[in-house]
């Protein structure tokens, strides 16, 4: 589909470095990728509290979440992996530039999905890697996807019918097989911190 010529970009009034020396923080998106079951979605809501906390505008944007709304219409064939990713994307880039900690959790993959997500944010993108085996994440299973993946009644299921890209430069890496979920999240606000994310 070809994009309008008649669309125009409308700016407000308030800008994001004013939204940002408000908030006392800069807008990024948080990008957690990893395997089913690896912790995606309760880092995601433990780290929006502890920023809440803060005083920060930070958000969850989590995979089955937006699946039940604006990605309803994909599946998980590769095309509608790509697709859903790139939607994504382009929403966290939307929140980000009004100077919102962006938290996305998404299996995502495939690195090339994950590479366009980094390029649309133009620095401001922070990649997350939850480095937990496929064992571990079936043994843990707790919606019960692996073990009807095994049994062939879920087809296309990232560890099993369809592969996992691991990220080989991922600004954090959190083995959320050996650490609890307060020392992943403290490890990703120590990083805020440390890079100036949050002031």
């Amino acid at each position: 589909m070809t994009q309008s010529k008649d669309i125009y970009r409308h700016e407000g009034k308030i800008t994001r470095e004013g939204r940002e020396k408000r908030n006392r923080h800069k807008g990024v998106t948080i990008w957690l990728t990893g395997l089913s079951a690896s912790g995606k979605s309760s880092i995601a809501c433990l780290l929006e509290e502890r920023l809440f906390e803060r005083g920060c505008h930070a958000v969850v944007l989590d995979g089955d979440n937006v699946r039940h709304g604006l990605n309803k219409d994909l599946g998980f064939s590769k095309e509608d992996r790509d697709e859903n990713i790139r939607r994504i994307s382009e929403l966290a880039v939307l929140l980000t530039t009004k100077g919102i900690i962006t938290i996305a959790a998404f299996i995502s993959p495939y690195k090339e999905d994950r590479r366009r997500a980094r390029a649309l944010h133009s620095g401001d993108f922070i990649e997350v890697f939850l480095n937990c085996p496929l064992g571990v994440c079936e043994q843990r299973d707790p919606k019960g996807l692996y073990k009807k993946a095994r049994a062939g009644e879920l087809k296309c299921f990232t560890g099993i019918d369809d592969p996992y890209e691991e990220p080989e430069a991922s600004e954090l890496v959190l083995d959320t097989c050996k650490d609890d979920l307060e020392r992943c999240v403290d490890d990703i606000i120590e990083y805020l911190a440390k890079t100036g994310i949050l002031m």
